[in-house]
């Protein structure tokens, strides 16, 4: 089904956004530009032809690993989105360890203390959680950690006067592989107010649907069995329930995982934090047609990837279904 989902979302995209109000190429020409400077411009962009012959020079393009050329930018495409890609999955993939580690000790306290004050707080936490979206996240997070208790930076990447080198764009991963521990905090410090903003709305989904299944399958006869020989509830509930119960959640977490890269958009916004979702708010703004379209088959291979690698997953996490 990837590639069916690919080309669909190439058709709906490529026609979205040209139905949408607005001439990129007058928004880049000034009031001087002659009507002949943009019948040249259009001809360059591929603007001047029919909407179909548009659309088939845009498959025969992407076919050959060819995104255009960014009209706002002037530069090819493929290249500045992969630019900001790590930038935007460094962000993406931290929010999703924070919310997997939270979601599930969330869980796991719901049901191991169930009936008790800790379930309802418990309870209680993944409701707020859920309640508030992630870019009201950002700004409660920089009022209370950048602005009440200056602890945290308010925006960016890394520190500006930084003058540190990296070989790749994935700069977490890279200072952390080259034992630069110092540099690795400072950019965490940087990751932490977004990754965190849009990680709780995901870890309240998490902490709920793992509950549910744990609660599902505490009531088997496999666990009262392993109760009668005697293991503690803390190790049924870890060795025999959670494996059982993790599949549905595993589903759920990485649907909303692909969200939550597109979701990056108002969060890199607000923290001016220079990922894909930045880019894709500008290429909009500056009715950047290629760029738009890049940015958004790109979001749509994550998508079908990530799809593939958690029906995968599993056969790894139940023996049943690799068997």
């Amino acid at each position: 089904m990837a590639i069916p989902t690919l080309l669909g979302v190439a058709v709906i995209v490529f026609v979205l956004i040209r139905v949408a109000p607005g001439d990129p190429i007058a928004m880049m020409v000034s009031g001087e530009a002659t009507p002949d400077d943009i019948a040249k411009l259009r001809a360059l962009y591929g603007l001047d032809r029919s909407i179909s012959a548009q659309f088939l020079i845009f498959l025969k393009q992407l076919l050959h690993g060819d995104f255009g050329v960014s009209i706002s930018l002037h530069q090819d495409v493929l290249r500045v989105v992969l630019e900001r890609l790590p930038a935007t999955l460094e962000l993406a993939f931290t929010a999703l360890l924070l919310a997997v580690v939270l979601g599930v000790s969330l869980a796991l306290t719901s049901v191991y203390w169930r009936g008790r004050w800790e379930e309802v707080a418990a309870d209680s936490v993944s409701a707020i959680a859920l309640a508030i979206p992630e870019f009201l996240w950002a700004l409660m997070l920089i009022l209370a950690f950048s602005v009440l208790l200056p602890i945290f930076p308010i925006s960016g990447r890394i520190d500006p006067v930084n003058a540190a080198v990296f070989h790749t764009q994935f700069y977490l991963i890279e200072s952390l592989v080259t034992g630069q521990f110092g540099l690795a905090g400072e950019l965490l410090q940087h990751l932490a107010l977004p990754a965190v903003a849009l990680a709780l709305p995901l870890t309240a989904v998490i902490a709920r649907v793992l509950k549910s299944s744990l609660l599902d399958a505490v009531s088997q006869e496999y666990i009262l069995l392993a109760r009668a020989e005697g293991f503690s509830p803390f190790y049924v509930l870890i060795r025999h329930a959670l494996p059982n119960a993790l599949i549905p959640t595993v589903t759920i977490t990485g649907v909303h995982f692909t969200l939550l890269i597109g979701g990056t958009v108002l969060v890199e916004l607000i923290f001016a934090y220079p990922g894909i979702g930045n880019m894709l708010y500008s290429a909009a703004i500056n009715r950047d047609l290629p760029l738009m379209q890049g940015i958004t088959i790109v979001f749509a291979l994550i998508f079908v990837v990530l799809n593939i690698l958690i029906d995968l997953s599993y056969a790894a996490i139940n023996p049943r279904v690799r068997q």
